[in-house]
């Protein structure tokens, strides 16, 4: 479900509104859920809604996935959404007020169910404080905008004609100008939603543009703030009189979109673990960075989950097609930024911003933790183009991906069984859809050929 909402900030428990909406997000990062009188939002701030528990893991479309041990296995039981820490969110619907209670799904029985994204996140946030660490976490989030009325990817206005190449709109401070009130509008409504952002900036691509969201200690509300910045970012866009998209690659010839996580780690003395006080970091960060090499591969079906995504990580794009890494190397899938020590942090790059942002931030995390626990080596850091270095390759395709996360014993040390079943039924299910159509490229090259 699409939440189309303009969002104004007002005293979220205000006695105006005129209904609430109350939704879970699922595997695939769409939103779904309920709507409900305004005078029910005591009751399901106290008890929550009900939902079946499959609803959490259906496809692309919204279709019940019948490969799953939910649906029919378990007679499609329901589960308990109740209403996470973050709390009623103020929204206006076509001039009426209303709210958003964002939810997380447990079972009947009390447990949190780990086939909901933000409660697996959430066992991993839980397994570093355990442990003493707190990750401080940001996202950067990159989109395009687009002409509403074209089925296909149209820009807003036509690229110069030196965009092909892209390298003249890349930081350009006319195409945000262009967009002016759209990015102030974004700025305001997020402030409203409680959501930090940071810088906007004009990408390489026809009408792309990416926006910083700010780092914190808690990284459920980082990916809450990514989850909801992109509804921020549709609904402006219409209000505006375009379109916004968040597939991975819209363009054949152009930039693909990323959803770009940036960590570190901080002790309990609020200490960065990975500053040495020099560039090259501490060894517990190069721990880390042993843990996301290892696992990347298997979590590439998180980081590409659809049938577009595998067009973005291609060579010589900028976006990684090895499990490499290096320092202040954008061409690597982990990239050490420079700047002041204390500052020191890691930037995974593997992500298309189609992703779910709480399933990216939970692998990547636990896969992290997981290096740091295991005292892991990382290969040596490359330089220079690791497009053509000799750095294992990430899968290629979709259905690669799928066996890979599927099979892999690494997945299954860093993520929950149940999270794997669910999410690769599901994708199984889109990938057949895919398999069974019969694209216009094919008609045109074989109908009144072969």
């Amino acid at each position: 479900m699409q939440i189309e909402t303009q969002i104004r900030p007002a005293d979220p428990r205000a006695e105006k509104a005129g209904y609430v909406l109350a939704a879970t997000c699922d595997l695939n990062g769409c939103f779904r859920g309920k709507r409900v009188e305004a005078t029910s939002l005591d009751k399901i701030l106290k008890s929550g809604i009900r939902m079946p528990m499959s609803s959490i893991g259906v496809d692309i479309w919204g279709t019940d996935v019948f490969a799953n041990s939910l649906t029919l296995d378990q007679g499609d039981l329901d589960g308990i959404c109740e209403p996470t820490e973050r709390g009623p969110i103020p929204l206006a619907w076509t001039g009426t007020p209303s709210q958003f209670v964002p939810m997380w799904m447990r079972a009947e029985t009390g447990e949190p169910f780990l086939g909901d994204p933000r409660r697996v996140l959430a066992e991993v946030f839980a397994r570093y404080r355990a442990a003493g660490l707190t990750p401080v976490v940001a996202t950067e989030v990159e989109f395009y905008l687009i002409n509403p009325i074209f089925a296909r990817a149209t820009p807003l206005s036509p690229p110069s004609p030196g965009h092909a190449a892209a390298k003249d709109t890349i930081y350009s401070l006319e195409e945000l100008a262009e967009v002016g009130s759209f990015l102030d509008d974004v700025y305001e409504m997020a402030a409203a939603c409680g959501v930090e952002v940071d810088a906007a900036t004009s990408e390489s691509g026809p009408s792309q543009y990416e926006f910083n969201l700010m780092h914190g200690p808690d990284p459920l509300r980082i990916a809450d703030n990514t989850v909801f910045f992109k509804q921020i970012v549709r609904n402006m866009a219409r209000k505006h009189g375009f379109a916004a998209t968040f597939m991975a690659k819209p363009y054949p010839d152009q930039s693909g979109s990323g959803l770009h996580v940036h960590f570190s780690i901080v002790d309990t003395e609020g200490r960065n673990v990975f500053d040495n006080g020099g560039p090259e970091g501490t060894e517990i960060m190069r721990q880390a960075v042993a843990g996301l090499i290892e696992a990347m591969p298997a979590s590439t079906a998180l980081f590409a989950p659809h049938q577009n995504s595998f067009r973005r990580l291609c060579p010589d794009s900028l976006a990684p097609t090895t499990a490499a890494w290096g320092y202040e190397n954008r061409t690597a899938a982990i990239r050490i930024p420079g700047g002041p020590s204390v500052a020191r942090r890691i930037e995974h790059r593997v992500a298309g911003v189609d992703a779910n942002p709480y399933l990216v931030i939970a692998a990547i995390l636990s896969a992290a933790l997981d290096g740091i626990e295991r005292k892991a080596e990382p290969p040596a850091p490359t330089q220079g183009n690791t497009y053509a270095s000799d750095a294992k390759l990430l899968p290629t395709t979709w259905p690669s991906a799928l066996d890979v996360f599927e099979q892999s014993d690494v997945a299954r040390r860093i993520l929950p069984d149940r999270l794997i079943e669910l999410f690769v039924a599901g994708k199984r299910q889109e990938l057949a859809v895919f398999n069974r159509d019969i694209s216009d490229l094919e008609y045109a090259t074989y109908l009144h050929i072969v």
